[in-house]
């Protein structure tokens, strides 16, 4: 009875740690500041974790999150008139402006803290179609990831 005990102790850490990642690399995909990162550089320290899951996690959070901003954007526009609008009109423009310059290709940069953030918010007010923004998006957040994970085990191993 001990035993099992300390099992479902085990397996519910270990859906916490999974989980505390999952929601930290959703947070940081939205306009909200979390460094999903470094809560995936202190599981794989911890080592009791998959890396290669880690992975899976945080980019499929991470990619919700950037789903999300892509949302925003699509519905943001209406809003543009209110008091209560965070950009005005010359930065809304400017976005669409620099998004309409260097296209959907900039999604690769959705990575990048904060740009990214704003990339994919401007990306569902441009009407990007979702399937190549959920592709874009993954697979450079996904490689930020895979990155992470490489160095980190490299040099905590």
């Amino acid at each position: 009875m001990v035993r099992a005990f300390s099992r479902t102790i085990v397996i519910a850490m270990e859906l916490a740690g999974y989980g505390g990642l999952f929601l930290a690399a959703f947070l940081a995909a939205t306009i909200l500041p979390s460094s999903s990162e470094i809560v995936l550089v202190g599981l794989l320290a911890i080592g009791d974790y998959s890396p290669w899951l880690l992975v899976a996690v945080a980019s499929i959070g991470n990619l919700l999150g950037a789903i999300m901003n892509y949302y925003i954007g699509r519905g943001i526009e209406r809003f543009r008139d209110k008091k209560w609008f965070p950009g005005n009109e010359t930065s809304l423009a400017r976005a669409q402006s620099w998004f309409n310059h260097y296209g959907k290709w900039s999604l690769l940069l959705s990575w990048v803290p904060m740009i990214g953030d704003a990339l994919t918010l401007v990306a569902g007010l441009m009407r990007v179609p979702l399937p190549l923004f959920m592709l874009l998006v993954g697979s450079a957040k996904t490689m930020r990831y895979i990155v992470v994970t490489i160095i980190t085990l490299y040099f905590t191993t």
